[in-house]
């Protein structure tokens, strides 16, 4: 069964940094786009980064030049740089991909989701 695991979020003052990570793990054939997404408390979620297989990268306009988000395939590992923290970044962050599992079954995975709290 495969699995998208965050370890947990964090709290950061105004202007901190903070980086995230998820490793998916299971019976993996192979990733294709993974992307990180989050909520703030009465809004929807957002898509806040995505990265393709390839490395190929797109950002919300709210992070651009402030969120890099990597990925190493070798580990089935995805990251996100977070920089120059805000308090209306702070939200629930989800890891998500697009996984073709060892069966050749292709869906989306959701990570738990995890809290960042930017505030003084």
């Amino acid at each position: 069964q495969v699995q998208l695991v965050e370890p947990g979020g964090g709290w950061v003052q105004p202007g901190g940094s903070l980086r995230r990570s998820c490793v998916a793990t299971g019976s993996i054939f192979s990733i294709n786009d993974r992307a990180w997404y989050r909520q703030a408390p009465g809004k929807d979620r957002e898509l806040v980064a995505g990265i393709t297989s390839g490395g190929s990268t797109n950002y919300a306009d709210s992070v651009k030049g402030r969120f890099t988000s990597s990925r190493d395939n070798a580990k089935n590992m995805v990251y996100l740089q977070m920089n120059s923290l805000k308090p209306e970044d702070t939200a629930v962050y989800y890891c998500n991909a697009d996984v073709v599992d060892s069966n050749y079954y292709h869906r989306r995975y959701w990570g738990k989701g995890t809290l960042v709290t930017v505030s003084s």
